[in-house]
């Protein structure tokens, strides 16, 4: 989102996923596992390639199931993201397959680019990223010859010290080609859990009230003021990256909780729990137990998606409405009740009083109410509607009234910011690489069968049946190395902690890499990685951390 936001003026993604298999003649994915983790979507670009014979370019270090299906398969080391793309558009302006009139009318900033690119030709960013001089050229050619091109890229793009930057340089790549604010085309980030996009939207982010208006704007938080009732703070806040390291040391006093399992979730686990159990106080909202549990003072039974009516806004920016399937369990609740009690009885405390503003008793009877809120106050879903949604119309933001029908693509007249900004990004290399002592490298991230902590997942015995256990790509090469002669038990140590998980001998994985996932938590991975931030999003590097393999018993 930050990245997008500096270079289109708008974090999100700009096509949608129709569009993109129906209309895409090429497509890029990247640091996305898309087979796996959007699944129906990933079936989608399966299908176009099959049957519209789409160029698939994927660049990851794994040789991940959609691979299988690509014209290319790039194997960067991981962190050379950035070398990567900019060794590509070295080769695109050199073959000058740019769109040269897009790039006038439409961006600023190309001339320092350009300048910037010669420093990264392909021999030296072959050497830094292990793709061959020749995969080069046919990913640059592929990507430039051929319009519209799709890009799309999840968590291995993001999930690293240098995420905004990797993000920028793929808005690079899409404004140099000239494929914004076109059919089939765009920036494409897939969200990695189904209402991420909707909950950024309503501002849950630390730097931004609803629809992305700044806190430090006076006319934005003035009119928050008068809608909500209540003085609001021109302070940026924190990340949960922030968050519970400051509740480690006593900068942050009590932790509200809902629908997180930072003890498991979070990198560096070891430290999180100490950070948990400093809190002086802690809430949580869940409808399972979790491994942050046992550090809750309070806990407040929420509901499932089963059990509640609302929307969901997902990564094409569509609102979609849920229905109410069972009645709520036990003393569950849906969260908006729970939150909205919770609210009310501190307006009844000492001299915060419920106000005459609009929207500040806290009193909403149903779900219907609280979206004609979001629309009064959020200007992008000003025209969504619960009646609009249930008529089975198709809403996509902007939708700017009542009439207005939805923006499938974004940037079609203008690029939000007015110009789509050329931005000049330098390779970074990883902030923990291999060495003596932890000579291998580790990437995370999830399968197929599971999902996130996995308390809903490893709660269903068809699941289990299929991955019932923590297991750990390995490269033959390295198991032989290793002498994993039958006994495929490993334990994987870092600077951070260990753990102990079956080993799958796989060339999924290239020589030197391990990849291992945190759905169970007696093999969770983030008791090795750590907890370096982007400078600028504050999110971990999960993607590289080193460490060291043995085989359990020797």
């Amino acid at each position: 989102m930050a990245g997008l936001a500096t270079t289109l003026g708008s974090g999100a993604m700009s096509n949608s996923m129709d569009d993109v298999v129906e209309k895409a003649q090429a497509m890029l994915i990247i640091g996305s596992n898309t087979s796996e983790q959007h699944p129906v979507f990933g079936t989608m670009i399966r299908q176009a390639v099959l049957k519209r014979k789409v160029k698939l370019v994927v660049a990851d270090p794994r040789r991940i199931d959609i691979t299988e299906f690509a014209t290319l398969h790039l194997r960067q080391k991981p962190g050379t993201d950035v070398a990567l793309l900019n060794g590509l558009m070295h080769i695109i302006l050199k073959e000058g397959w740019e769109d040269r009139n897009f790039i006038q009318a439409r961006t600023e900033g190309i001339e320092e680019l350009e300048a910037f690119l010669r420093d990264y030709p392909p021999e030296k960013v072959a050497e830094i990223t292990g793709v061959t001089v020749q995969q080069l050229h046919q990913a640059a050619e592929i990507l430039a010859t051929h319009k519209p091109v799709a890009v799309m890229w999840a968590m291995g793009i993001t999930q690293h010290i240098t995420g905004v930057r990797n993000v920028m340089s793929l808005s690079n790549l899409q404004l140099m080609t000239g494929n914004i604010g076109i059919p089939g085309g765009g920036v494409n980030p897939l969200r990695g859990q189904n209402n991420v996009q909707g909950a950024c939207d309503m501002g849950g982010l630390p730097n931004v009230y609803p629809a992305y208006q700044p806190v430090i704007n006076p006319q934005a938080r003035q009119n928050f003021e008068a809608a909500w009732g209540t003085p609001l703070s021109d302070k940026i806040g924190m990340t949960v990256t922030e968050m519970i390291p400051a509740a480690g040391e006593g900068r942050v006093k009590a932790l509200y909780i809902l629908a997180e399992d930072p003890a498991l979730s979070d990198p560096d686990s070891s430290h999180i729990r100490h950070c948990l159990e400093n809190c002086e106080f802690i809430v949580l909202q869940e409808i399972f137990p979790t491994e942050t549990a046992p550090f809750a003072d309070v806990l407040l039974p929420g509901v499932s998606f089963a059990e509640k009516d609302g929307t969901y806004t997902n990564t094409e920016r569509r609102v979609q409405m849920v229905h109410q399937a069972i009645r709520p369990l036990g003393e569950a609740r849906p969260d908006w009740q729970i939150t909205a009690e919770l609210a009310r009885r501190i307006l009844s405390m000492g001299e915060r009083r419920a106000s005459p503003a609009p929207y500040a008793a806290w009193d909403y009877q149903d779900t219907h109410q609280i979206m004609q809120e979001i629309a009064a106050l959020t200007p992008s879903y000003a025209g969504v509607s619960h009646q609009r949604l249930e008529n089975g119309e198709r809403l996509q933001w902007p939708v700017r009234d009542s009439n207005h029908p939805g923006t499938p693509i974004l940037h079609t007249a203008q690029i939000a910011r007015g110009k789509g900004k050329f931005m000049t990004v330098e390779h970074v290399p990883p902030a923990e690489l291999p060495d003596d002592q932890y000579p291998m490298l580790l990437s995370t991230g999830r399968v197929l069968y599971h999902w996130h902590g996995g308390e809903m997942t490893r709660r269903a015995k068809g699941l289990l049946e299929v991955y019932s256990q923590a297991l750990v790509e390995l490269n033959p090469e390295d198991a032989a190395r290793l002498g994993l002669e039958g006994e495929l038990r490993v334990r994987i140590l870092s600077r951070r902690g260990s753990i102990e998980a079956q080993a799958w001998i796989t060339d999924r994985v290239p020589p030197g890499m391990v990849f291992a996932n945190f759905h169970f938590p007696d093999s969770s991975v983030n008791e090795l990685t750590h907890a370096t931030l982007d400078p600028v999003a504050k999110i971990p590097e999960y993607k590289v951390s080193a460490v060291r393999v043995e085989i359990v018993g020797k």
